[in-house]
């Protein structure tokens, strides 16, 4: 379709000679089976969140667990040779009763009634859609590989701001004049494309691959972007100055830097994302307070 939300990909490199789209909607398995019949292999990426909702549930669930069920099926009768499909660290680390100082690897799953009670439901769908592509591809004799990132950043390819973005965005438009006694995990957008290749590509990849470059706190975040990017009027308060600093995750990445993944570090995550905000006009560049 010649959707005008499809550009960027029609610019990608090699793309007038090599890439075809194809309409297919997850819930409907004929469209999904026209669009996987013939290939060797299936990415099934990351639903679709658009924007903050405070209730994810409906909007989740039905699209990943039925989605997944539809790829996995359609990939078993194209008999495809592997299918790659995007987890999350949403389906790791929810856990009421693990201590920040476990390191998580790949063997850790969140725990769905704690995902309930807090009303995670992105946590939730994310972990019951990988527990169903699991099931489904052992039933189904599918080589399912999964990739399990954080909030992936980078530069963006399409002119929309997606959920990431408006994480880093947010602070350096003055949305808000605070930040969060939280912590998260970031990976560069190009670090997780090469885990997806790398998980396809070799014959020896299998079972989840976590996908972090680092858990860092959201003061530890504004005080980067604030070194880099002194002109925009980032928060220096947390908005919880009782409790004490909430404390970063643990996570081992060992699975895919054997297979030949190096990260990008955190700080050059964060600038380029800001930078791909500036060009893409959502964000104005303003003159540096210090020149």
């Amino acid at each position: 379709s010649e959707d005008p939300k499809n550009e960027h990909l029609r610019e990608l490199e090699g793309a007038k000679e090599r890439l075809t789209l194809w309409e297919a909607d997850l819930l409907d398995y004929n469209s999904l089976g026209r669009a996987i019949s013939g290939c060797h292999g299936v990415f099934h990426a990351a639903c679709p969140i658009t924007g903050v909702v405070d209730n994810l549930k409906e909007q989740m669930l039905g699209p990943a667990v039925d989605g997944t069920k539809n790829v996995i099926t359609a990939a078993s009768a194209a008999k495809v040779r592997r299918v790659v499909f995007t987890s999350s660290v949403g389906a790791v680390y929810m856990d009421a009763n693990r201590s920040t100082d476990v390191v998580m690897d790949e063997s850790y799953w969140s725990d769905l009634e704690y995902c309930k009670d807090t009303k995670n439901w992105y946590c939730y769908g994310k972990t019951v859609a990988e527990q169903t592509a699991w099931k489904l591809a052992k039933e189904m004799a599918v080589d399912l590989v999964a990739v399990n990132p954080v909030v992936v950043l980078g530069p963006l390819l399409q002119s929309s701001v997606n959920a990431s973005s408006v994480h880093i965005l947010k602070y350096l438009a003055g949305w808000v004049n605070t930040y969060a006694n939280a912590v998260q995990g970031y990976v560069h957008v190009r670090d997780v494309a090469r885990a997806h290749v790398l998980v396809f590509e070799a014959q020896s990849a299998s079972g989840r691959y976590l996908c972090v470059d680092s858990v860092i706190h959201r003061g530890e975040v504004v005080d980067i972007l604030a070194e880099m990017f002194p002109e925009y009027p980032l928060p220096t308060k947390c908005s919880d100055e009782k409790n004490p600093r909430a404390k970063p995750h643990k996570f081992n990445c060992q699975k895919l830097k054997e297979l030949g993944l190096e990260f990008t570090p955190v700080k050059q995550c964060l600038y380029e994302t800001v930078k791909s905000l500036q060009e893409k006009g959502h964000l104005v560049t303003l003159p540096d307070k210090q020149h």
